[in-house]
């Protein structure tokens, strides 16, 4: 399963895309303030530029599992091997505040925010269930 995401606004807290399943538009995501991460960049490069807890993860290509979540205390999307930062889930939340990098869910969205997360969260968690293969590329 591939899931694509594009990134489209960008604002001094925050960005939000567009998340798609296979090709088809399922929701909006919230992450942290993009500074222009690459995933071809080096360690030290992507460190430079982070700033912790407010930065979003590069754009490339991910490989994404299915986990239990020790802070959420559920099963969550997983987003693997990503430089210079971990634990990053895609997840429920409204604003950049709830993402420490990670990816936040919502089917609609605001300025700085997305709302009616956790429905999201739930059907994006009814489509991964038993998908083994999923990949996820983020594009600005």
């Amino acid at each position: 399963m591939k899931l694509f995401l594009q990134r489209e606004e960008f604002t001094k807290n925050s960005t939000i895309g567009k998340l798609y399943i296979d090709n088809e538009f399922f929701c909006y995501v919230l992450e942290d303030c993009d500074r222009g991460l690459d995933q071809s960049m080096s360690a030290l490069e992507i460190k430079a530029r982070k700033i912790f807890g407010v930065t979003a993860i590069a754009t490339g290509e991910y490989k994404v599992i299915c986990s239990m979540s020790a802070r959420m205390k559920r099963l969550l999307p997983e987003v693997l091997g990503v430089t210079g930062f971990t634990g990053i889930r895609i997840h429920r939340g409204n604003y950049a505040s709830d993402s420490l990098g990670c990816l936040i869910v919502g089917m609609r969205k605001a300025y700085d925010s997305v709302f009616d997360s956790t429905i999201a969260e739930t059907a994006l968690m009814r489509k991964l269930h038993g998908v083994k293969d999923i990949t996820l590329v983020i594009k600005r």
